[in-house]
């Protein structure tokens, strides 16, 4: 509640003091950057547009209201729309780099299992790349962002109930293709769980 309440209190002042808005700035910016970045798969391209980003924050924050989400959803939200004027003036599907979603942790795992755990990550990275860019930048504001459901919904233009129903199809078809290109040997271990023994 304190922490709202201070972020509340330098909202307000950001909108007629540059310096509080620098302190949001500098609070925010790492995540926005990783979110572009994640969008684009390109580092001049993240780093131009996140300037643009808070430019335009910075333009429209006297707008910003309170509707009971964070701060960091306003932004993305701005970030999501000049992200996608991007892609439309370059006419082709977006580039995200996934690589760094799934961070397998495999402790003291036989070489064995960490060999097949690699092949699963791989296999579902590039099922993941074949997502169309709305499955894409859900996932990524869902386990890189680690966002909830309403404020990717406010992101992306959606109804809370919407991004589950999305989620969830995504899920389902990301298992399928998993399955279809990855059939579970007995006693083999994979992303989805145990195949039956």
């Amino acid at each position: 509640m304190t922490a709202n309440l201070e972020e509340s209190e330098l909202i307000e002042r950001a909108k007629t003091d540059s310096e509080a808005f620098g302190v949001l700035y500098e609070r925010y910016h790492n995540r926005i950057y990783n979110y572009v970045y994640y969008r684009t798969g390109n580092v001049a391209d993240a780093e131009d547009l996140t300037a643009r980003i808070f430019i335009r924050a910075m333009q429209h924050i006297e707008n910003y209201e309170d509707k009971g989400l964070p701060f960091s959803a306003w932004l993305y939200r701005i970030a999501h729309n000049l992200v996608a004027n991007w892609h439309r003036d370059r006419s082709r599907r977006p580039l995200i780099a996934l690589d760094d979603i799934a961070q397998w942790h495999m402790g003291e795992a036989d070489p064995e299992f960490t060999a097949q755990l690699t092949e699963d990550k791989e296999a579902l990275l590039q099922a993941i790349r074949r997502l169309p860019a709305e499955r894409q930048e859900m996932l990524i504001l869902k386990f890189v962002e680690r966002l909830s459901n309403a404020e990717i919904g406010d992101i992306m233009g959606r109804s809370e109930g919407a991004i589950k129903s999305l989620y969830h199809r995504t899920l389902l078809s990301l298992r399928d293709q998993f399955k279809d290109q990855h059939p579970q040997p007995a006693k083999r271990r994979t992303l989805f769980g145990r195949a039956r023994q």
